[in-house]
């Protein structure tokens, strides 16, 4: 099973004691967050290395405007193969395995250190 899939299951299980009915909103929100934050990372890098090389492909702006439609796109992606019978599919398989339980603050900090390195990313090289 996939990586993306895994986090959203141990997030779906974690908050699913707590908040019953909230608990898939919250695990596709993280997800969605988490690959947002791994896109701007990857877009930043790119920025810098395109800047290192003196390469102006895309203006500043375009970009934004491209991560932001990225963004929007990535959350209902995720809403839509997390939620209904793809869910039910993947946490039927998901049930055959035993995973390890993982720390749900390191899970979360995943996103933040992400958009970190990518702030650290645009704040050197540009």
């Amino acid at each position: 099973m996939a990586g993306f899939n895994q986090l959203f299951f141990t997030v779906y299980t974690y908050y699913k004691k707590s908040y019953k009915r909230k608990a898939s909103r919250i695990a596709v929100f993280y997800i969605s967050l988490l690959q947002i934050s791994l896109v701007l990372l990857l877009g930043m890098f790119f920025a810098a290395f395109f800047n290192q090389m003196k390469i102006d492909t895309l203006t500043s702006g375009n970009a934004w405007i491209l991560f932001v439609i990225t963004s929007i796109f990535i959350y209902f992606k995720n809403w839509m193969s997390f939620s209904g019978r793809n869910r039910m599919i993947l946490k039927a398989k998901m049930t055959k395995k035993k995973t390890p339980q993982q720390n749900i603050i390191l899970i979360w900090l995943l996103p933040v250190a992400s958009t970190a390195l990518a702030i650290i990313l645009l704040r050197s090289f540009l």
